[in-house]
This record gives structure tokens, C-alpha cells and sequence, in this order.
């Protein structure tokens, strides 16, 4: 019999117009003073004005100064935030980038150190922080219920997680209108983020029988949804179908942690400027046609028809045509590596520690070839 552990520790209010109920929750609490932690386009659009004024005074500023890929600097600034409004409490309402600042803002703003002494491990992650609800805005990275964050080092030009059981936010709110903002291509980016997130889990060395679960509801709901939602970006029901994959996906991922794809996106986002999602997507279908002629063969392959898919090649082959027609990157050559060095810089920096996750073992040889199999002069040959 298999041995596993499954946790979800975070509770999820999940629906249209859930916002709405926000000022409920934070009496619910009996929380006193807080910061709202968002993205300078909430704050353009109204919405995170709207959340202060519907607070009843609680919320007592407004933090915004926070990069699409958050630096410790970032997080050091938050943090400062938080302490000089005396803050017993955080709202983070924004994508994967706000909610993964705020979280170790939280945490660090109850302790005497910088951010920068527990990116680098100098100190453990070792209690909870500033309780803090998260109100995602994007369908993406389902930081709203995971232990992890991603920051990027900008001294050492490091971009890499941070993860703790005390990281988990105490509250998700997930209202699908939300995202009807979304620009298409972060629709777009975002929601290849979620399909890594999925098809990772599965694959993972970590996978388990719950995890295999949702991470298979998740792809499903991200191949049904993406191009509607990418298309008719008011669709309402695919905006909710995204929602719920990105959720759904978080609670595999969050367990199994992510694999190769992930590795390779880091490097990709940090020395060559692609989003994350992006990034993710660029090799997603390489590692699942390698994986699918590994040792995982058959459950992939299984996997790939229960999804509607002829095999796992054709489902790999289908991520390629999401990507074409959402006008993400197609080869390395689009992602801006142009020359033999960029290639090597990428692959010096692909070995994050998910890559150990991977079920087929990752050299740097073999990734040096499948970077090459995704160049445009492979593809031209």
C-alpha cells in the first residue's frame, strides 16, 4: 500500500462577487489594523480603494510599490509598511507577484531580520507571521494557498522559492471577476503557469494519489478554458474555469512540488525577461514527451487519453498549438537566447532544485540538447 501525506491547510471562499463579502470576513477575524498589499493596476482600476473604503476603517494603507517579479528590496519595503502602520493583519489582492511579496513580508515584519537573511537561509523560517488574507487577480500561480514564494536577488542575481508551512496565508478569497481585467497576454502566461503546475505535479517524482487527482482536474479545466478565456476575456464561466484550475492546481503542487519546467523558467524570467508562465510553457511539452518515454510512460500516456488526447506526444503537440495561437514563445531563439553563450548562462542556471524532481534525470548534456531541440534552427532543419 502506498504511504502519502496530504494537506490544505488553507481555507478557500471560492465564487463570483465573494469580494463582496470581504468586510464580513475581516470582522470575522477581529482583525484591528491592516495594510492592503496590491499592484499599482489595482489601484488605477479602483478596486483596491474600493476594498479600503468597504474595510469599516481597518485597512489603514495602501502598499503598491512591488515589481512583476518582487525583489527582496521589494519585500524589505512592504515590510516596512507593515511595521510603520503598526499592522496586525495584511489583504494581499493581486497576481502570484503581490501575494508571494506579501506572504514573506508578513513573516519577516514579526522578526528582526531583512528579507534577504532567509532568501539566502541565513535564518529558518521558524513561525507564523502577520496572518494575511489572499485575493488573487490572476488565474496563475495559486499563491493563495501554497507555502511558497518567489523572489528574485537582485545583488546576486538570483530568482528562486521560499517555502515554509508558515507561509501559508489564513484565508483564500477567490472571486473570478477579478480577473476579467486581466491583459491577454498575463491571461495567457499565467494560464500556461497553471498547466505547468499541473502537469508537473503529475509527472513529479512527489506525486501521490491525491495530488494525481486534482492535478488531472486542473489540466483538464486549463485545455477546456484557455483559449476562451484568451478570446472572450469577459467570458465569464471560462474566467471561473481558469479560477478554478489555477486552485485546483495549487492544491497538487503545493505537495509535489514542481519539476524541470519550473527549473528551467527561472533563468529564463531572470536573465532573459520572459514571464513566468511564459517561461514555463517554453519547455513544458519537451519534458512531457522525455518523461512519456521514461518510466512514467504509461501513466502519462493514460493520462494524456483520459483528457480527450491521443497519446502524450499528441497532448504535448497540443501545448505547442495553445502556444502558437496565444503567441507565446515557440523556441529559445524567441525567448532571447541568441548566441552559444546565452545558451550556456541558460543552462548554468536551469538547475534550480526542482529539477531533481523530474522522474527522467536531468544532466547538463541532456538539457543542453533539449534546449536545442526547441531552437529555430532545429526546427528550420
Amino acid at each position: 500500500m502506498e504511504n502519502f501525506y496530504y494537506e490544505q491547510p488553507v481555507p478557500i471562499d471560492f465564487g463570483v462577487d465573494k469580494i463582496k463579502e470581504l468586510p464580513q470576513i475581516l470582522e470575522k477575524f477581529n482583525f484591528k489594523k491592516g495594510l492592503l498589499i496590491s499592484a499599482p493596476s489595482m489601484i488605477r482600476n479602483g478596486i483596491a480603494n474600493e476594498i479600503k473604503d468597504a474595510s469599516n476603517g481597518k485597512i489603514a494603507a495602501i502598499f503598491s510599490d512591488i515589481q512583476s517579479n518582487p525583489t527582496v528590496q521589494n519585500t524589505d519595503d512592504c515590510v516596512k509598511a507593515l511595521i510603520e502602520n503598526n499592522c496586525d493583519f495584511a489583504i494581499a489582492l493581486g497576481g502570484g507577484s503581490i501575494l508571494d511579496c506579501a506572504k514573506v513580508a508578513c513573516f519577516v515584519a514579526t522578526t528582526s531580520y531583512t528579507t534577504e537573511v532567509y532568501f539566502t537561509k541565513q535564518q529558518p523560517i521558524s513561525h507564523k507571521g502577520l496572518p494575511m488574507i489572499a485575493i488573487p487577480t490572476t488565474a496563475g500561480t495559486a499563491s493563495e494557498i501554497t507555502n511558497v514564494s518567489v523572489l528574485t536577488d537582485t545583488k546576486r542575481g538570483i530568482k528562486g522559492p521560499l517555502a515554509s508551512e508558515f507561509l501559508y496565508p489564513i484565508y483564500a478569497l477567490v472571486d473570478p471577476k477579478l480577473t476579467l481585467s486581466c491583459p491577454q497576454q498575463v491571461t495567457a502566461s499565467s494560464g500556461l503557469d497553471v498547466l505547468a503546475h499541473s502537469l508537473e505535479a503529475f509527472y513529479g517524482k512527489k506525486h501521490q494519489p491525491y495530488t494525481d487527482l486534482v492535478a488531472e482536474y486542473a489540466a483538464k479545466l486549463v485545455f477546456e478554458n484557455i483559449l476562451v478565456a484568451y478570446h472572450a476575456p469577459d467570458n465569464i464561466e471560462a474566467r471561473t474555469n481558469m479560477c478554478l484550475a489555477s486552485v485546483t492546481a495549487g492544491m497538487a503542487f503545493n505537495l509535489t512540488q514542481t519539476a524541470a519546467a519550473h527549473a528551467c523558467s527561472y533563468p529564463l524570467t531572470q536573465n532573459f525577461g520572459v514571464p513566468h508562465g511564459e517561461a514555463c510553457a517554453l519547455t513544458l511539452p519537451t519534458f512531457w514527451r522525455l518523461n512519456s518515454i521514461g518510466k512514467e510512460a504509461k501513466r502519462l500516456d493514460a493520462f494524456s487519453r483520459r483528457l480527450g488526447f491521443e497519446d502524450a506526444k499528441d497532448l504535448a503537440d497540443q501545448i505547442d498549438e495553445l502556444k502558437k495561437e496565444m503567441k507565446m514563445c515557440l523556441t529559445i531563439e524567441d525567448a532571447g537566447v541568441k548566441t552559444e553563450d546565452d545558451l550556456n548562462l541558460l543552462i548554468a542556471n536551469s538547475f534550480a532544485p526542482n529539477m531533481q524532481n523530474n522522474p527522467v534525470e536531468i544532466s547538463p548534456e541532456l538539457l543542453e540538447n533539449l534546449y536545442k531541440s526547441i531552437s529555430s534552427v532545429h526546427s528550420n532543419n
